[in-house]
Order: C-alpha cells, then structure tokens, then sequence
C-alpha cells in the first residue's frame, strides 16, 4: 500500500461547535463559476454608475434630467454661473450624510478600504458598500468633486465577491480571490482594460498569486470586458490620433532622454500628490467643527477652483473625473506651459481636497490626469529646445500618464498595460516601460508606501511593502528540517529522555511505538514538565498534534495542510513507499524552523 503525499496522525475529531464558521472549499471550475457572475454584475455596476454621474451632472451643472453625459468631451457652460461653486457643496452634504449613516467604508478612494478588509479583516466587505458607494462617488464626481470613477467600481465589484463568498461559507482565501475578482473586474469594466484589470488584482490587492487565484480573476475581468462591449462598444477609454502611426525606426536619442526625464518627474509628481493626499486627510477631520462643516470648507475651494478655471479657459477643467482635459492633450492640441502648470497643481490640489474633506471617489482617473500633464509640459519643452523634431506632446502626455499611475500606485506592470489598452498606442511602449520604472524607483526613494497604503500605514494598520512570493515555500521539506533529533521508544522515562538530549546536544525526540512512529516531543516541553514528569514514560506525555511528510515535499503544501488540520509539527520521512517506519525519519520541522525561514527569506 503507497502512502500519500503527507499523511496525518490520528487525533481526537473537532465537534460542530468549534469548526470555524468558513469551512465550504469549492472547485476551481465552481470558483470560476462564481467569477463570471461576479463580471457580469461588476459591469452592470459600472454601466449603472455611469448613467448615476451623468443624471447627477446634468441635475447640479444644468438642472435637467438626462442620461447623456461624454466625460472626453468639454462640457456646455452650466447657467448657474458663479453659482456653481456650490455645486460640490451641496452634493458633499449628501455624500458625509450617505456615508456618516450607513456605510463608513465608503468614504475616501475605495481601495484602501478593499486592501484593509483582505488583510485585517478576512476579506469581508459588506454588501451595503456596494449600493452607498455607487450613490455618493456618483454625487461626488457628477457635482464636481475632483475624483475618479473607478475606486467605486472597485469597491462594488470588490464589495460583491465578498458577499457572494460569505454567502456560500467559502473558506478565507477563496473569498479574498472572489474579492479581488469583483475588484480586477471592476477596473476592466471601467476602462475597457481586461488585461490590466488582472494585473491590479494580481499585482495590489492578492496576497497570494498561484492558478487557483489567477484563474477566477481573468475569468471575471474578461467577463466584465465583454458585457461592457455588448452594452457600450468596444472604444477605448482614450482616442489617440498618433496610434495608428507606423514607427519606421528607434526613437531618436533626445526623445528617449525627454522620456527618462519625464520619469523622474512623474516619481516626484508621485509623491507630491501622496504627501499632499496624506496631509489633506490628516488636517479636515482636525478643523473645528463636524464632518458638514469640514466638508463645506472643502468643497467651497473646490468649487471655486473650479469656477476659476471656467473663467479662464472656458472649462472647468478640475471638476469631475477630467478626462476631457486629458483628452485634449492626447489630440496633441497646442498648450502652454502656464495652462499644463496650473492644471498640474489645480488638479493635485482639487483631488487632495476632495478626498480629504469627505468625497467619496477613485484617485486612478486624477493620476491620469497629473501625468498626462507632466508629460505635456516635458513634451512643449521638447518641442522648444529642439526645433522640427518629433516631440509630440500627446505622445509624453500619453507616456506620462502611465508613469505617474506607476508612480503613485506601486503598479508598475498595471500602469504600462492598462496605459496600451486604453490607448492602443504600441509605438510609446519602449519610452513607457523606461518612464514607469523610473518613476516607480524615485518615488519608493523618496516613500515607501504607495497612494494606497500609506493610509493603511497611518490607520496603525498596514500591509507589506514587498508582497512578493516567499521563497521560502517551494522550497522542499528537507531543506528547512532541522536533523537535530533522537529516536526513543515510548516506554523510555522522561529524565532518561532529558539526560540523552542534554548529552547529545538535541533539542527533538521522535517517540517511537515497535516499528511505528508514536509523536513528538521538544526538548523545552519536556523541561517544562518538572520533576513530577521525570518518572513518566514518554508515551504518557508524546504528543500526536504532527502529520508526516516525504522529504521531496515543498513547504508550501507542508504548512497548508498543517494549518488544515490544526497540527503543530511535521516530521520528516525518506521518500519510500508504503507506511512510514521509525528509520525512515530524517528530520523534523517546527515552527522554529518555519520562523528562521521566513526570517532568511526576508533579511537575507
């Protein structure tokens, strides 16, 4: 008879009463089924919340009804004139009561609020989130609030998978999957970005990135993209004319050193607008009064900033989600360093604002917004240092967008595709990849944490900086064993147990029954007995909380299936078939072990 892989000792069975309330483990192919409905209702949020924003702009900017409403394009003068500054006002109002009332989360960008329930709360993200999410990022953004659209998405998606998890009792990690699944969804439904949308999820939200993870949030993203197609097209997020250009050779020279400067600026626009973000956060709650007030200050000056740039460029070009701003500086339409500086600044302070005085809304759309603005300004420069040459200020706008969504996000590898799936502009992606990386590199040179965790940071709760794979765990089982351990028979006294390990210099004992393994037993435990155990056998004090495991065995599947079933230890055998047998041990393996690995794997 072959034994299994790792095979567990007997031990007395867990009642009802104390089995942990998630305990239902499904299928890949069912966690699959479960991403396809989570698609379809994650692109359904996001049709839903479009025609929100745009029933509520029309209804605060023009005092009409109507679902029509196209963010790329500058909007008609609202009748209100300067009475539009309260605009933000009164929707702000509404959003601190929708949120104050019934659902704290939604206050703020959306993702730190999924990153803080994946890592401190087990993944549980209630479903009213969902529902005040999607009403007061709606009033935020269709009143003027300088937010983005797509942290509601991903909090509804998020909010979502959740729920359906919880629904079903699924154990943690299959619920934080179907959680990122809604999330990654999310993104790919806002911006028409099915690969990206897996890459966020992948690369910012999942702890843990293997095929039973992988899998459910690629069937969800590419579900999501293809009910948005049915329902909306397939158009990009962003026309770009220069797309369909044809490069014929390299980028010359001083273009690929205007796009390397474009990167570190992006790195220092990064993590001004994460100071600026954090101190915003930090300084409303501060002010006198209550959240309302707070909120009234708040929106007064974006209002006002707003207003500002209507009376003097015609649009009000830090309102909502901007993407007309963006837009003109993709059709490469002329600019002026003046105009791109005080969007620049505008924006990041507009966004800041918002969010710090109470708006509930995404930041991903403002970090489009900045870098499309720093690319343009690094793009006129071009354009003025060398005459008749091909610095296009689309293209750095385009290339600059990317760059300070690496930048400020950590998402290095989201930023470069979602930036070609938006724009399906493969001629800049050797100067994108080159800008992202700068930036990403300055601004973790200048902070660590990212737009998203440094509120996590602050709340006294973060989450690792490095959430990379631990190497720790495909390592095999006799690599981390430590072979410091005696075999005795059960029948041996505990002091004669105790005087061997201290001659020897051991610090574990497998007890052994014949030809059969009986437990484990610590040199400290043994220790820890006292001189009433001394006269014991060791079979009176063994322990059985162990399972066995073949040498070849990789720690990730070792410690799974200790946590599993609730052992402690892990003794390890030769790789031979049939029942393990006392002189097929080679080591063991206890949390020492595992801590010194996790320890090398991180300090080393």
């Amino acid at each position: 008879m072959s034994t299994s892989p790792i095979t567990e000792a007997s031990a007395p069975t867990t009642s009802k009463a104390q089995e942990p309330e998630e305990t239902r483990v499904i299928s890949l192919p069912g966690l699959c089924v479960f991403a396809v409905a989570i698609g379809v209702v994650a692109a359904a949020g996001a049709v839903i919340f479009r025609f929100l924003i745009a029933v509520v702009h029309n209804f605060f900017f023009y005092g009409k009804f109507s679902f029509a409403f196209d963010a790329n394009h500058v909007g008609e003068p609202s009748p209100w004139g300067a009475g539009i500054i309260l605009a933000p006002v009164i929707g702000g109002l509404i959003v601190v009561y929708l949120v104050r009332t019934f659902a704290p989360e939604a206050k703020g960008h959306g993702v730190p609020e999924v990153m803080y329930a994946i890592y401190h709360k087990k993944g549980n993200v209630r479903g009213i989130v969902a529902v005040v999410k999607s009403l007061a990022s709606a009033i935020s953004i269709g009143s003027g609030a300088s937010v983005g659209r797509e942290g509601p998405i991903i909090q509804i998606g998020a909010a979502f998978g959740s729920s359906l998890a919880r629904a079903f009792n699924l154990v943690r990690w299959q619920k934080i999957t179907l959680l990122a699944a809604g999330a990654g969804a999310g993104i790919a439904a806002t911006f028409n970005t099915p690969f990206g949308g897996v890459l966020f999820a992948v690369e910012i939200l999942l702890p843990e990135f293997s095929n039973r993870t992988f899998l459910p949030v690629v069937v969800a993203t590419a579900t999501a993209t293809y009910v948005m197609h049915v329902v909306l097209g397939v158009e990009t997020a962003f026309f770009v004319p220069t797309a369909t250009d044809i490069q014929h050779g390299a980028i010359a020279i001083e273009q690929l050193a205007g796009f390397a400067i474009l990167g570190f600026l992006a790195g220092f626009v990064s993590w001004a607008f994460i100071r600026v973000l954090e101190k915003c956060e930090d300084w409303f709650p501060k002010l006198p009064g209550n959240e309302y007030t707070q909120n009234i200050i708040g929106m007064l000056l974006v209002g006002s900033m707003s207003y500002a740039f209507f009376v003097t460029t015609g649009a009000y070009h830090t309102a909502g989600v901007g993407y007309a701003a963006i837009q003109d500086i993709l059709n490469d339409n002329p600019q002026t360093f003046v105009l791109l500086g005080c969007l620049l600044v505008g924006k990041l302070l507009a966004t800041s604002i918002s969010l710090g005085s109470g708006a509930s809304g995404g930041v991903f759309a403002p970090s489009l917004f900045l870098g499309a603005c720093t690319g343009g300004l690094v793009g006129l420069a071009g354009q003025h240092l060398f005459p008749g040459s091909e610095f296009s200020i689309a293209e750095f706008g385009l290339v600059g967008m990317g760059a300070v969504v690496g930048g400020a996000t950590g998402g290095a590898m989201t930023a470069i595709m979602m930036i070609f799936e938006m724009t399906r502009d493969y001629n800049v992606m050797v100067p994108l990849v080159l800008a992202v990386a700068l930036a990403v590199g300055v601004r973790r040179w200048l902070i660590t944490a990212n737009i998203y965790t440094i509120k996590l940071r602050n709340r006294g709760r973060p989450i690792p900086t490095n959430r990379f794979t631990n190497m720790y765990l495909v390592q095999q089982a006799h690599d981390l064993m430590s072979p410091n351990f005696l075999l005795l028979d059960s029948s041996v006294r505990v002091c004669d147990a105790i005087a061997l390990m201290d001659a020897k210099d051991v610090d574990h004992v497998v007890v052994v029954t014949g030809k059969r393994i009986d437990g484990y037993l610590k040199y400290d435990a043994l220790q820890h007995r006292g001189s009433e155990a001394a006269n014991l056998e060791l079979c009176d004090v063994v322990s059985r909380d162990y399972l066995v495991a073949p040498e070849t065995s990789i720690m990730n599947t070792v410690i799974s299936r200790m946590n599993k079933h609730n052992r402690r230890y892990g003794i390890v055998v030769q790789n031979t078939k049939g029942i393990p047998r006392p002189e097929d041990v080679v080591g063991v393996i206890d949390r020492t072990e595992i801590a010194e690995a996790v320890i090398a794997n991180h300090y080393a």
